[in-house]
């Protein structure tokens, strides 16, 4: 395996490898709840995923566009935009994270899954 390519496979983050388990496991039974499509990252796509975070803490960002490293662009730009974790990515699909300490309980998947 080349250096690019375990970089693009293992993302980078501050979280433990047994936490990222955990929000994998979570994130498993996650629909994607923001879609990018080709008009690619728009205001209204960046204040939905903020709220998104701001409610639900782990979400799953389906990304429909065909060049990799545009997707891989795109989500680097979520995370910094909206000051989230990547804690996954497969194919299309990104799992972000951003921990909110007045995340409603009926919301929150991190706090429903306890």
């Amino acid at each position: 395996m080349t250096t690019m390519e375990s970089e693009r496979k293992s993302p980078k983050t501050s979280l433990s490898n047994k936490l990222l388990r955990q929000y994998r496991a979570i994130a498993h039974k996650l629909n994607p709840v923001v879609r990018v499509g080709g008009n690619g990252l728009n205001e209204n796509v960046l204040a939905e995923v903020d709220r998104a975070l701001g409610d639900h803490e782990l979400i799953k960002i389906k990304i429909a566009v065909g060049d990799r490293d545009l997707r891989d662009a795109m989500i680097e730009q979520l995370c910094q935009t909206n000051r989230a974790e990547l804690v996954q990515r497969i194919g299309n699909t990104a799992t972000l994270l951003r921990r909110n300490p007045q995340a409603d309980p009926r919301k929150s998947n991190l706090q429903r899954a306890l």
